[in-house]
């Protein structure tokens, strides 16, 4: 199982948040693979797009305005012109 340990990336280097791994602590070479978390910044303009969709899903509810779908699945292959994907007829 893969372990997860948090880090800041200064530049070429990564400071590690809490405890370092073992594998490095003797100061080995390891591989890591590093995943960008983002700023505050940019999750707090992800958290208003959120609510923002939430109101509008909330408004078209309201209005039902999906009441005259009676068959979504065949509605969304029709909005999405779906079609067979090679090899998987």
């Amino acid at each position: 199982m893969l372990q997860t340990y948090r880090a800041v990336l200064r530049g070429n280097w990564l400071e590690w948040l809490g405890a370092a791994p073992e594998q490095v602590k003797d100061e080995n070479e390891i591989t890591v693979e590093v995943t960008i978390l983002g700023d505050a910044r940019a999750e707090s303009l992800e958290r208003e797009r959120g609510l923002k969709m939430a109101e509008a899903l909330e408004a078209l509810a309201k209005v039902n305005a999906l009441a005259d779908i009676t068959d979504p699945v065949a509605w969304q292959r029709e909005i999405r012109e779906d079609r067979p994907l090679p090899g998987r007829e």
